[in-house]
């Protein structure tokens, strides 16, 4: 798909509508649709809703973008509801959860190959490691609450086995920093750390939601924990943007990942309904970044290619299962980190000791809810049955 930022102009902003019943279509299948079509629903939902939340910031820091930046949040705001929407009712919190995971583990997986910066690179494997081992617990805590096989909604594409413990993702905030990418990165630098915070966003603040509607005083305990990490993502992706950018050069490139990102989706989709949505939705981003391109022009008075370069989309996203490197990148279980650096296990910062220490001196609730556990398939129940119901031998 060969669409250039600097030269394809998508929908225009005044001709972007919508109806309460466009925004509200029918929704996915939990289990005929491809597990990928689910994938891609969750991530372009964090993507929107990370698009929002960098607007509202602008709204209370630029005079003269306040009244396109609110045009601009209307349509985003719209883009996120059909997205979030096509998500069905009968998928329970937890099987929502566990595809929540799948996304963080596919996505990133992919973007780490991607990367071309090695430093990135290695965060986004650090990362991987972490949310890998969430959808472990998780499998675990939905095994014993629901009786349910994580493997159904993962549809096979991802293993279920555990990754870096979630007892030792807790971490001191300084040892969570990145190093920024450099002001002259390559524009996929700048689009994979922008679409992983908006991923990791969307899942701590669902996390933060649904955790308390749980009754089971061990799933509350496991919500809270993960959210917790989830939260220490959203630092360690968000500390990898460059701070020196100006507020309307990160505008403009918030807007550059997200016509990335749906120009992946329109590619690789394999439900009708979802490739019209995604490619409508392409045009509408290529419009909202002709208004944001237009705002960094008129205001800095500097040229988008010193940005942008020569407006050529980086190589995609690749929505299929990673299952291979993910394998590969469990060799780097041991590693941790100190200040900004990776660095073995047994150098780790002593303050990240001291705080991990004290937060699990009551208990680790991602042991707690594991304990014993290993995947079956058809659950823990099937397994424990499966000595009765087999076959008398003579």
């Amino acid at each position: 798909m060969a669409i250039n930022l600097l030269q394809d102009r998508g929908t225009a902003l005044d001709q972007q509508r919508f109806t309460w019943k466009e925004l509200v279509q029918k929704p996915i299948s939990k289990l005929d649709d491809d597990a990928f079509t689910r994938i891609r629903v969750i991530l372009m939902n964090g993507v929107e809703l990370d698009a929002l939340r960098l607007k509202q910031v602008l709204l209370r820091m630029n005079r003269e973008a306040r009244v396109p930046i609110a045009q601009l949040m209307r349509v985003e705001q719209h883009q996120a509801t059909a997205i979030n929407w096509m998500l069905s009712a009968d998928h329970s919190p937890l099987e929502t959860t566990i595809a929540y995971e799948q996304v963080a583990i596919e996505v990133t997986a992919s973007v780490a190959q991607l990367e071309p910066d090695p430093y990135m690179a290695q965060g986004y494997r650090f990362g991987l490691l972490e949310d890998f081992d969430h959808l472990y617990r998780y499998s675990a805590l939905m095994d014993r609450l629901e009786g349910k096989d994580a493997n159904n909604i993962v549809q096979g594409y991802t293993d279920i086995v555990p990754g870096r413990p979630t007892l030792v993702h807790h971490r001191a905030p300084e040892n969570e920093l990145m190093e920024p990418y450099p002001r002259d990165a390559q524009l996929a630098t700048k689009l994979h750390a922008i679409t992983l915070v908006g991923g990791e966003y969307q899942t701590h603040d669902y996390y933060m939601n649904i955790g308390p509607v749980f009754a089971d005083p061990v799933a509350r305990l496991l919500y809270a924990e993960i959210a917790s990490v989830e939260s220490q993502h959203i630092t360690h992706y968000g500390s990898m943007l460059n701070p020196d950018e100006s507020p309307l050069e990160k505008l403009m490139l918030h807007e550059a990942a997200e016509v990335w990102n749906y120009a992946a989706c329109a590619e690789q989709e394999t439900n009708p309904r979802l490739k019209t949505l995604w490619e409508r939705f392409l045009d509408y981003e290529l419009g909202h970044f002709q208004v944001a391109m237009q705002l960094f022009k008129d205001t800095e008075r500097r040229d988008p290619a010193e940005v942008l370069g020569d407006g050529k989309l980086p190589a995609f996203i690749q929505y299929k299962s990673q299952r291979d490197f993910v394998r590969k990148t469990l060799a780097e279980v041991p590693l941790r980190k100190d200040g900004t650096q990776f660095v073995d296990e047994d150098a780790e910062a002593v303050s990240s000791l001291a705080y991990r220490n004290h937060m699990n001196s009551q208990g680790s609730p991602s042991n707690s809810v594991s304990g014993g556990y290993q995947w079956t398939p058809g659950t823990e129940l099937n397994r424990n049955m499966l000595p009765t119901t087999q076959p008398a031998t003579a």
